[in-house]
């Protein structure tokens, strides 16, 4: 997900292991359980807000379980959902079993007439109704057509679809949508069916058979212009915009092939069955459900000017899609990985300098954050998991990567990405997973690294002084860190001419709080500058002493 919301926004390894243990989120995820399938038939109306719906959600269990428990907005007021029925579905036999069920709250118990053994499976048929309080955006759009879009992230599936609610628990996912005849509708997949049924009410079934997060599981169905940007290796990439914008958006859409490119040849295969982009409702500046990326519907301009929206909504695609994180307190492992893979898309695309801007300007986002709030990426304190989307888990998260990158050198570093999503893909992680995985590419320990920059607040803030001595043909250093930790990392020393020209670079590992260095240096610099290729995330002043 974007974060552009309308304008683009040394401890030891034993505390490291104490920290992963902790850095769980509150959801009470019961591990007995696992959803394979859900199979979703919704009918849509222009008369009223209300949905009505009958969800099939296939069950394997792994132990002994009296009772199943699901997602679901009760009634409150005027919105939320009334179930109807809960039962058994037997499909062999085309008929159904009743259970007894209480739904209070946010969450559907079913009683199960006996336990469960390991291994079996149970198909829960809920036939539902309400109006969507959340999840399911059902409003006019910015030319006054009627619409409706799915909209889930973090946890808001369960306003409109009886769910598994929590991104550990991937399903494959069918959405059959019975609407009036005047809308087109998108959703995970590819498309099954479209028939008209009756006068002015049309059937459209879609169908993803990889298994995604409920967070990232949509409809979209509104009045659309639609084109064929394009393929990507077997992957057809498509536009769907509103019909008023249809010129302007098949022209700014249609850059999706180019990212989608990259990061199939530099990361791996595509998981989904396409990739279509749309205008939408969405509250953010991007939403990345799975194969079917829902834009803010002022994204169309006619101008090309979201490339880095686009590329960002794309690599997520990879990561938080197809490598989800396993809870929401590692959400970095999505929205840092698709910041930086952002960058280099457009390092790929404009060169280096492009991205070193980037991370300059990545950098300043992230400090101006923690001029406010000072916390670590990985930030166990959290209760409402929208208020994990900052510059925190975007821009740090992203500069982490760079450092990582720089760390481990870039053959190191792809060779771990690509290893990483070939063992995760379509399944979930947490940070440890991530560094374990990056381990088997170098003989670093990467234990201090992760444990510095994602799970301890703060930056460095060096103040360094300088002179050269003539006699030794060497320049003296000495270099003080002005912040309550000693941060340990290598930092770049540029030379410079009296025209700013780059003449060498020698690089310093720093490791304590005040620490002195010589450099040899036949003749003395102009100048010299901290991290010149934009490597660190710190903030340094550097001044020469003169007699």
């Amino acid at each position: 997900m974007s974060r552009y919301l309308r304008t683009l926004f040394t401890l030891a390894f034993v505390q490291l292991l104490a920290v992963f243990v902790a850095a769980q989120d509150h959801y009470p995820r019961n591990w007995q359980t696992d959803v394979e399938h859900y199979r979703f038939e919704l009918t849509l109306s222009d008369e009223t807000d209300e949905i009505s719906g009958i969800a099939y959600v296939y069950v394997r269990f792994n132990g002994a379980m009296d009772h199943f428990s699901l997602d679901l907005t009760g009634k409150n007021g005027a919105k939320g959902m009334t179930v109807e029925q809960v039962a058994e579905w037997l499909p062999d036999e085309n008929e159904t079993t009743d259970f007894n069920y209480t739904h209070s709250g946010d969450r559907l118990d079913i009683q199960l007439p006996k336990p469960t053994a390991n291994g079996d499976r149970i198909i829960f048929r809920i036939r539902y109704k309400g109006i969507p309080d959340d999840g399911l955006i059902i409003d006019a759009n910015k030319y006054g057509d009627r619409t409706f879009f799915g909209d889930n992230w973090p946890n808001r599936a369960h306003h409109w679809l009886p769910c598994v609610d929590h991104p550990s628990d991937k399903a494959t996912v069918d959405f059959v949508v019975t609407a009036p005849d005047h809308y087109q509708v998108i959703a995970n997949g590819y498309q099954v069916e479209e028939s008209n049924l009756r006068e002015g009410i049309k059937l459209t079934h879609w169908q993803e058979n990889t298994p995604i997060a409920t967070k990232v599981m949509v409809i979209g169905a509104a009045r659309f212009a639609v084109q064929h940007a394009g393929w990507v290796e077997n992957t057809a990439v498509t536009s769907w915009i509103y019909p008023q914008d249809r010129e302007k958006g098949f022209y700014d859409y249609e850059e999706a092939v180019k990212p989608l490119d990259f990061f199939v040849h530099h990361i791996g295969p595509y998981s989904y069955e396409k990739l279509a982009n749309v205008q939408s409702k969405t509250r953010y500046g991007g939403m990345e459900n799975a194969g079917n990326i829902f834009y803010y519907e002022n994204s169309v301009t006619g101008n090309r000017g979201i490339e880095s929206l686009l590329a960002h909504e794309i690599a997520h695609q990879w990561f938080g899609n197809s490598v989800s994180e396993k809870d929401w307190y590692h959400v970095w492992l999505s929205e840092g990985f698709a910041t930086y893979f952002t960058n280099l898309y457009l390092e790929h695309t404009y060169g280096f300098d492009r991205l070193k801007e980037q991370m300059k300007a990545d950098r300043e986002t992230a400090f101006r954050f923690e001029s406010r709030k000072m916390a670590p990426i990985v930030d166990t304190t959290v209760r409402d998991y929208n208020r994990l989307l900052t510059p925190n888990v975007y821009q740090r998260g992203g500069w982490v990567l760079h450092m990582l990158r720089r760390e481990m050198g870039d053959e190191a570093f792809w060779e771990g990405i690509r290893k990483y999503y070939r063992q995760y893909r379509n399944s979930n992680a947490l940070t440890a997973d991530f560094r374990t995985v990056m381990e088997t590419c170098t003989i670093k320990d990467l234990g201090p690294f992760f444990q510095q920059w994602l799970y301890t607040a703060g930056h460095p803030k060096v103040s360094v002084t300088w002179t050269y001595d003539e006699a030794q043909k060497a320049i003296k250093l000495k270099l003080v860190q002005n912040g309550k930790m000693a941060f340990h990392f290598p930092l770049d020393i540029g030379f410079q001419d009296v025209d700013h020209n780059r003449t060498g670079t020698e690089t310093i590992r720093v490791d304590q709080s005040s620490q002195e260095f010589t450099i040899p240096a036949a003749e003395k610099p102009a100048r010299l500058v901290l991290d010149p290729d934009v490597w660190l995330l710190f903030e340094g002043i550097i001044e020469e002493l003169r007699n």
